[in-house]
């Protein structure tokens, strides 16, 4: 796992966080010693690792200067709640307050949970083999599948969101929010934008989805890598489509035959070998969960520009100031990337071998 100091700027009011912690029977005494750090990988919600009286809690915040949209604190604290009762792979919630007077913002306290986070610099580390690839791979897809095969109304959670009109509403609101961040003339995003609007499909399953499900986002249970101990990053989990998760997923998965400039724009363990090509992680999902996977290139054409617009958004916060970190300053680099992997796969109509 990648922790580090806090970084300048992202600290938290200590003295406060050690009241609430009291007050909500986590520690026995606020004058104990706390220590804060954080954790460095990820681009959105910010991650804090609470050390105090031999306990470890992990804090989530929303990004400093970020809008509220994409960042309800309260929404992804009520996912994992009502989860964590039937899907033993979610983190327990602690607690969760909006009083902004304790550190500036919306936060929920959570269990830490013990495994390993596979980074691409984990993976490298650990210097893991083609051999054990194929078994985290499959390990992975098992448990995306059993995500979506969750009966979300048992869980409490038919409300999270209105799955009828998903894929539309959602083709609709990221171009908005592309047009809204954009910083570059990017003609491929207009393309893309285009055809996702006249090519989307009509009717599709509706199941609970993650919409950030990839290898450093679950946390693998110890390197037999044959259990996945938790899921992280519930902050954009809804009601939808699974096959825009799916999409979403195919997005962040460079693999070893993809170009240089896909591997750097897009870094991720997946690009290791032994991983599978994104086509047939599209085979296994179909085989394992028996759904239809005829509309492939909407999919992953839609992950790849979802992705784009995430990032143009955290470029364009970089660019103005709200966020001092610098691995966001060539993150318009890699929107754009997006955006040219997209309407390479809707050309040439395939998923992998785009340049």
């Amino acid at each position: 796992m990648n922790i580090k100091p806090v970084r300048k700027g992202e600290e938290l009011q200590e003295n406060n966080l050690r009241k609430f912690l009291l007050e909500h029977n986590l520690i026995a005494d606020s004058n104990s010693t706390l220590q804060v750090e954080q954790f460095a990988n990820g681009f959105s919600n910010l991650t804090y690792l609470l050390k105090i009286e031999n306990k470890e809690y992990v804090l989530r915040r929303p990004p400093f200067a970020a809008p509220k949209r994409g960042h309800d604190m309260s929404r992804e604290y009520k996912v994992i709640s009502n989860l964590n009762i039937l899907f033993d792979k979610t983190p327990k919630a602690y607690t969760y307050t909006e009083d902004t007077t304790i550190i500036g913002a919306p936060f929920y306290i959570m269990s830490k949970v013990k495994g390993i986070i596979l980074t691409a610099k984990e993976a490298h580390k650990l210097q893991i083999t083609s051999l054990e690839f194929k078994a985290i791979s499959n390990t992975w897809l098992d448990t995306f599948v059993a995500f979506h095969a969750i009966d979300y109304k048992s869980a409490g959670l038919e409300n999270l969101g209105r799955p009828e009109g998903y894929v539309e509403r959602q083709v609709t609101n990221w171009s908005k929010q592309y047009v809204a961040a954009a910083t570059d003339d990017v003609p491929t995003a207009g393309k893309v934008m285009k055809w996702m609007a006249e090519n989307q499909p009509k009717t599709y399953d509706h199941t609970l989805i993650h919409n950030d499900f990839k290898y450093d986002n679950v946390v693998f249970k110890d390197n037999s890598w044959k259990e996945i101990a938790a899921i992280l990053d519930w902050e954009m989990c809804t009601l939808g489509d699974p096959l825009m998760d799916l999409g979403t997923s195919l997005g962040y998965w460079t693999t070893h035959a993809d170009p240089d400039f896909m591997k750097q724009g897009l870094q991720s363990p997946t690009v290791m070998e032994g991983n599978p090509l994104r086509a047939e992680i599209v085979q296994q999902y179909a085989v394992k969960s028996g759904r239809n996977v005829d509309n492939l290139i909407f999919y992953y054409a839609y992950g790849l520009f979802k992705i784009a617009v995430i990032a143009q958004q955290i470029y364009y916060r970089y660019k103005h100031g709200h966020t001092s970190d610098p691995k966001f300053a060539q993150l318009n680099k890699a929107s754009e990337l997006c955006c040219k992997t997209a309407w390479e796969a809707i050309q040439k109509k395939q998923i992998d071998n785009l340049f």
